[in-house]
């Protein structure tokens, strides 16, 4: 019913700059928060950063003044600019929604999902 499409993973040197973005498509009411996650092997799935309908965004501490959020509601995209990257930013980034899904006319349901994860690492 819904599908994440993500892109922008890759290599990139310490200092260095990607930016992530993340598609969602399908039968789609409205979007009440896109965000990104990641998660480092051996770590659990933490918060990179989200924003919400009302432009509310939050970023973990570690990304603060680094990495921007930023959405184009037209196209139902949320975008991760990462800049001045450090090796401790490497793992695997995860697009997740938080929406309203349409069934059929008077039929709604709020759905979570997530992408399926795109790699960044950051290395010499």
């Amino acid at each position: 019913q819904v599908q994440l499409v993500e892109s922008g993973g890759g290599l990139v040197q310490p200092g260095g700059s990607l930016r992530l973005s993340c598609a969602a498509s399908g039968n789609i009411h409205s979007i009440n928060a896109m965000g990104w996650y990641r998660q480092a092997p051996g770590q659990e799935r933490e918060l990179v950063a989200n924003r919400t309908g009302d432009g509310t965004t939050n970023y973990a501490d570690s990304v603060k003044g680094r990495f921007t959020i930023s959405r184009d509601n037209a196209k139902n995209t949320v975008y991760l600019q990462m800049n001045s990257l450090k090796p401790e930013d490497t793992a695997v980034y995860y697009c997740n929604v938080d929406l309203i899904l349409y069934f059929r006319p008077g039929y709604y349901g709020r759905r979570d999902y997530w992408g399926q994860g795109t790699q960044v690492t950051v290395s010499s």
